[in-house]
């Protein structure tokens, strides 16, 4: 069996710091790229909140056209608050999925919507921030995978080094 495959796009992201945090998310969700259109973000670029230097490890590509060099074994989902869409606790993720996410002040095309294998939403009230909605999809797939990791082991290479902090066993004590 292939690997899976997790790629973001972003449509025309104006803020540098959102495209920073997007870009921590897919580091710790072990996204294999980002990709982003428009001009807007190579202007803010300045500004960059990459603190973790994922863009070492996880490409973050500008392009005209997200779908322009799309693989057919990977599924489009589009991520925005459009009618009809599925909500995300009621969504099953494709093993190899391309999220593609709205603008900060915008929305999909009706264009990329007609072009997508699903389309979802979070049902929140009012709508979230692009960093924040990158978050909560990818932690959705994680939390929905058989495949993540819960033990100790993770925490200590996951954990900024000044962490040494422990739970105490309350049974021992």
């Amino acid at each position: 069996m292939s690997e899976k495959k997790v790629h973001l796009g972003l449509l025309n992201p104006k803020s540098a710091t959102n495209v920073g945090a997007v870009m921590r998310a897919a580091g710790c969700y072990a996204a294999d790229k980002v990709m982003y259109t428009g001009e807007r973000y190579d202007r803010a670029v300045k500004l960059n909140t990459d603190t973790k230097k994922i863009s070492s490890s996880v490409p973050l590509i500008g392009v005209k056209n997200l779908l322009d060099n799309k693989s057919d074994d990977i599924k489009v989902i589009c991520v925005d608050l459009v009618e009809g869409a599925v909500p995300l606790p009621a969504f099953e993720h494709p093993d190899n999925a391309f999220y593609i996410f709205g603008p900060e002040d915008g929305t999909i095309s009706q264009k990329l919507i007609n072009q997508a294998d699903a389309v979802v939403y979070i049902p929140t009230i009012g709508c979230m921030n692009l960093a924040a909605t990158v978050n909560v999809v990818l932690y959705d797939r994680l939390l929905k995978s058989a495949a993540h990791v819960t033990d100790n082991t993770l925490i200590r290479q996951s954990r900024d080094n000044n962490n040494k902090v422990k739970v105490k066993n309350r049974q021992t004590d």
